[in-house]
């Protein structure tokens, strides 16, 4: 299942790529038809992501609801982003929203331009994977295409997610409030005053409620694994026995790891490496991670062997040497 730094490239990619422009909107496999029907003609006039669930507004007061779930992913053809980061992205909002309102730039960080786009193909889901070049435009689509958005020069398909429906401005406020706090829209202090208060109330296994989106917002198997870890911490330790400053540090670390995500497109979660041991984890998941996935291997700071255990159904890995 995707997790947060990945839908928020996503709606990074809707930012830079269809923000702006007029959509023309369908459902190539007819399931999502009358939804289509709502939305086709409008301009999107934004894209943000909460946690796992991403929402694109448009021009007419309404939004388009995403949640990708287990399957689902989105397809990009055309003219299209690659490569870009979540800070150019948010630096590009901020300048141009700033220049409206005819105030000074904050002066937030801007990475390298991305470059003059081209007729590429990209598929956007857990992982990205940049598929040929599109001889011609629009590409036909190609499967079980629940939503197609099409401009002028580019194209997203939407394919198996868990949730698509169209929403109204108080929808989207009700959706967004049942999730927990996401280090990228909320602001530091608020956000891990929220979460700290809402697990120091639990006596659900923190590592159960890492997983809860209504506790914090966007974290998947592989973080809350490197998480606890990186902690260390005992993922059987009860919410509400796990010290203050403790998650505090948590949710630092989460915001650390999910800005990084973001720019990088890949969940890093090691510290530390020299630049060749940076450039192999890029290349290789096995050498990414400091327990995710690594049941029965040795753990990178003890020796003794990772264990993996189901959680709701779930695998949750963990040391149990130096997680204690």
């Amino acid at each position: 299942m995707p997790e947060g730094h990945s839908v928020h490239r996503i709606a990074n990619q809707f930012e830079q790529t269809f923000v702006g422009s007029r959509c023309e909107v369908s459902s190539p496999q007819g399931r999502f038809a009358a939804g289509a029907e709502k939305l086709d003609g409008a301009t999107m006039v934004d894209a943000k992501a909460v946690g796992k669930q991403m929402f694109l507004e448009f021009d007419n007061g309404l939004w388009l609801h995403v949640h990708l779930g287990l399957y689902g992913a989105w397809d990009f053809a055309g003219e299209i982003a690659t490569g870009h980061s979540m800070a150019e992205s948010r630096t590009r909002r901020a300048r141009a929203r700033k220049a409206e309102a005819a105030t000074d730039d904050d002066g937030e960080d801007s990475m390298a331009s991305i470059g003059a786009p081209r007729r590429s193909r990209v598929r956007m889901a857990e992982q990205e994977k940049a598929e040929d070049d599109i001889e011609s435009f629009p590409p036909e689509p190609v499967g079980q295409v629940r939503v197609r958005l099409l401009t002028d020069t580019a194209v997203g398909d939407l394919r198996g997610p868990t949730k698509c429906e169209v929403l109204d401005a108080a929808g989207v406020d009700t959706a967004i409030a049942k999730l927990g706090p996401d280090p990228l829209v909320d602001s530091p202090k608020k956000g891990s005053d929220r979460f700290v208060t809402t697990v120091r109330k639990k006596r659900t296994p923190i590592g159960l409620l890492l997983m809860d989106q209504s506790v914090v917002s966007g974290i998947g198997n592989i973080y809350r694994a490197e998480l606890l870890f990186r902690a260390r911490l005992d993922p059987h330790t009860p919410g509400n026995q796990v010290p203050e400053d403790v998650l505090k540090a948590i949710y630092k670390d989460w915001t650390k790891l999910l800005r990084s995500g973001v720019e990088l497109g890949q969940m890093m979660t090691m510290d530390g490496l020299t630049k060749a041991q940076h450039a192999k984890a890029l290349r290789s998941r096995a050498d990414r991670h400091w327990v995710y996935h690594r049941e029965g291997l040795p753990c990178r700071v003890c020796g003794t062997n990772i264990v993996m255990e189901m959680a709701a159904g779930r695998k949750l890995y963990w040391c149990p040497v130096d997680q204690t």
